[in-house]
């Protein structure tokens, strides 16, 4: 279910669409307005689209009983991508926690700290889940609370999948005891959920599995995984009073006072 893309990502799969036992060789191409034939005047020898699933043959062979398509060289059978599963594969994934590890250092200050703050313990941290308003510096995180909290829906979102930000924000004043520089965290979405962006939406990606069947013949399993990305970004400023800059600072006050 986790599958780790990048630095600072996690992605959890809530949906699939799973091509079983592929093996190459000849078959028909998925149909549409550039893949459906009469015959073999129709199908263009090695031939690719942009979206094509293989090379085509020149042959127009049956897809089903009522439509014929341009056969191709290809992983067969070719995946069809058409219906997305309603409602997500992986519904459960709401209810999943993720466990966050930050680490900051502020080298001008040599001011280093963690969001495991020291004054949590390991059995507060086996048992707390993060809440704005009851446990605000818990590390470990519901998923569907994060989502709930930049005002979306988890089940709509795990149909086509999305990009979510876990920020992390470090607003510290120095002067202050260490105690006081904690971290604030908050939730939003990154990808785009309007009207205006229908076309390929959510996220998604395409991994395979491959093995040798009982007859030696490479095949494999493709997986297009539907999921949310969860996108950990850390910001944040540190400061501390300094009086030589401040003399500096009112010294060039009064000069341009004076003038």
């Amino acid at each position: 279910v986790l599958h780790v893309q990048e630095e600072n990502t996690v992605f959890v799969m809530t949906n699939v669409i799973l091509t079983l036992n592929q093996h190459q060789g000849r078959c028909p191409e998925l149909p549409d307005d550039e893949t459906e034939c009469k015959g073999k005047n129709n199908c263009v020898p090695g031939y690719v689209s942009t979206h094509s699933n293989g090379i085509q043959t020149g042959e127009c062979v049956p897809y089903n009983n009522s439509i014929k398509t341009c056969e191709v060289f290809a992983w067969c059978p070719v995946e069809d991508d058409y219906h997305v599963p309603k409602p997500a594969f992986l519904q459960e994934a709401e209810n999943f926690t993720i466990l966050v590890k930050n680490n900051i250092w502020y080298p001008k200050f040599n001011f280093s700290k963690r969001n495991i703050l020291p004054t949590i313990n390991s059995t507060y941290l086996k048992n707390c889940i993060y809440d704005s308003q009851t446990d605000p510096f818990c590390p470990i995180f519901r998923l569907g609370k994060i989502v709930e909290a930049a005002e979306q829906n988890f089940q709509e979102m795990a149909v086509e999948g999305g990009v979510m930000a876990l920020q992390i924000n470090w607003d510290c004043n120095l002067d202050r005891a260490a105690s006081h520089c904690v971290p604030k965290y908050s939730f939003r979405r990154l990808d785009n959920k309007d009207s205006a962006h229908t076309v390929s939406p959510g996220y998604n990606f395409r991994f395979a599995k491959y093995y040798k069947d009982s007859n030696g013949t490479d095949s494999r399993t493709l997986v297009k995984a539907y999921g949310i990305r969860f996108d950990i970004i850390v910001f944040g400023k540190a400061g501390k009073f300094d009086v030589i800059p401040t003399m500096i600072n009112i010294g060039s006050g009064l000069a341009l006072f004076g003038v």
